[in-house]
């Protein structure tokens, strides 16, 4: 029988909760992020598509070169492969979910 997990019991930052699916019997994993005005991560893709649903604040993609505004209520897909960051554009604090079709999150790092 499933039981709720707590968003708040999930590993992670003050910035971002991680749901790994593997660890709870789930094809999917996904990020809670929270960013305060002018902070996201950097710069890097995954070999998969990643789906945000923006709940909170303003954000501004940028993948590959190109900048994507985006506001609550909207959902941003990032294709396959593709070269991707975030920043908070925001007065106030960023909250979004971002899906990934994965058992575990695949992430290179491209500015690092």
């Amino acid at each position: 029988m499933p039981r709720p997990l707590q968003a708040a019991d999930l590993p992670g930052s003050a910035n971002a909760s991680l749901f790994e699916g593997a660890d709870h019997g789930s094809s999917v994993s996904f990020f809670l992020s929270r960013h305060p005005p002018g902070e996201g991560p950097g710069l890097h893709r995954h070999p998969y598509e990643e789906t945000f649903i923006l709940e909170e604040g303003r954000v501004t993609f940028t993948v590959d070169g190109e900048t994507i505004e985006a506001e609550p209520g909207q959902i941003v897909v990032v294709p396959a492969g593709a070269a991707h960051r975030f920043v908070c554009s925001g007065d106030g604090p960023l909250r979004m979910v971002s899906i990934h079709p994965a058992e575990r999150v695949q992430q290179e790092w491209l500015d690092r």
